[in-house]
Order: structure tokens, then sequence, then C-alpha cells
């Protein structure tokens, strides 16, 4: 249903996240994946999804030169607890302080995504609040160690095992977790499509 709102739209998706890439073929859309290196450095003085605004806008202005049927969308998603981004881990043990900091705890995960045109540049975000139970040391060290938490902000895929033992509340947007918020998403296609 986009996909035919969007015949005249070329989708460029800048993201190698195979779940975000997931997510596009799942919305039915047609897309190609571009990527382009950036540092990922934003301002100290940025909170929340400041942060995360930012860096989506940051990576779209890698892509100098749009053709006026382009759509470029980036994005950036991190856990936001006690003040402190919490990022992609630099290791197994930075991965297992992490995961340990959001045990018995609440954080929120923010995921920003900026679609930018030609002519326009739109940036939309979303919070979920997300509750872990008390973990312990061996279910911390046994997910680390099993699953593949190196490339996810906060250390940890709400759709893995941790996820399913460890989680006990969540408010919003699932999919917000994973790293899109596809309903925001769609809608704001929706809206471009109109352009």
């Amino acid at each position: 249903m986009l996909q035919k709102l969007l015949n005249h739209r070329t989708i460029i998706l800048a993201s190698g996240s195979p779940r975000r890439q997931q997510f596009f073929k799942d919305l039915g859309l047609n897309f190609t994946v571009q990527l382009k290196e950036v540092k990922e450095i934003y301002p100290d003085h940025l909170q929340a999804e400041e942060i995360t605004d930012y860096l989506a806008v940051l990576k779209a202005n890698a892509f100098a030169q749009l053709h006026p049927e382009d759509i470029l969308i980036t994005s950036d998603t991190i856990v936001w607890h006690h003040q402190k981004a919490l990022g992609k881990p630099k290791n197994e043990q930075d991965a297992k302080n992490m995961i340990a900091s959001l045990s018995d705890d609440t954080h929120q995960v923010i995921t920003s995504v900026c679609f930018k045109t030609a002519t326009t540049t739109k940036v939309i975000n979303q919070i979920t609040q997300v509750t872990f139970k008390p973990l312990t040391t061996a279910e911390i060290e046994y997910y680390v160690d099993t699953f593949s938490p190196m490339d996810k902000a906060g250390s940890y895929g709400i759709q893995e095992w941790i996820g399913h033992i460890g989680i006990t509340r969540i408010e919003g947007s699932y999919y917000n977790v994973m790293g899109l918020p596809t309903q925001l998403v769609y809608e704001t296609l929706i809206e471009l499509s109109n352009l």
C-alpha cells in the first residue's frame, strides 16, 4: 500500500542495521541501502532526544547531493538512563556493566529518524519506557556470552532472550526499542508521498 504512494520516489535507507532493513521490508517498501562513515560525536550539553535528533541529522548531512525524487532516511537510538546516554558497548565487560546498571530499574529508549529530501529535512522521535526485573550476575553473563549485544544501544535487544526473561513493563512502542518507531515512519512517509 505505502509503496504505491511512493512509486515516484526513491527511498534510501542509510543504515547497516539488519533490524531496520527488515522493518522497511516488512512495511512493503522498495529501498536501497547506502552507507556513509560518520563520526557519531555530539555536543556535551545535549540531553535525551536532543542527542538522537542531532545524530540522525548528522548522518543525513553526510549525503550532500540528493535527486528531487530521493527520500533519504537516517536514524539513531540511545538508551537514556540516569541522565546519561548509553550507546553501543565497547567490549563484553562494558556490555555486562551496562545491563547491570539497567537491572531492577526503568530507562528510556529513544530513537530519532531523519527524512531528508532535496528541499526539506524532517526529524521525528519516539521515547519508550522499559523496566527490567532484578537480573542476576549469571543471567547477565549468560546473555552477553551467548547473544549479540555489541551492536545494540544499551547492550541488549528486547527481542532476544534478555527481553523475554528480564523485561517486566514497557510503555510505548515495542518496535522503537528494537530500533525504529515503525508507525511514525509509516505516517511520515505518507505525508512525504504527497509532496
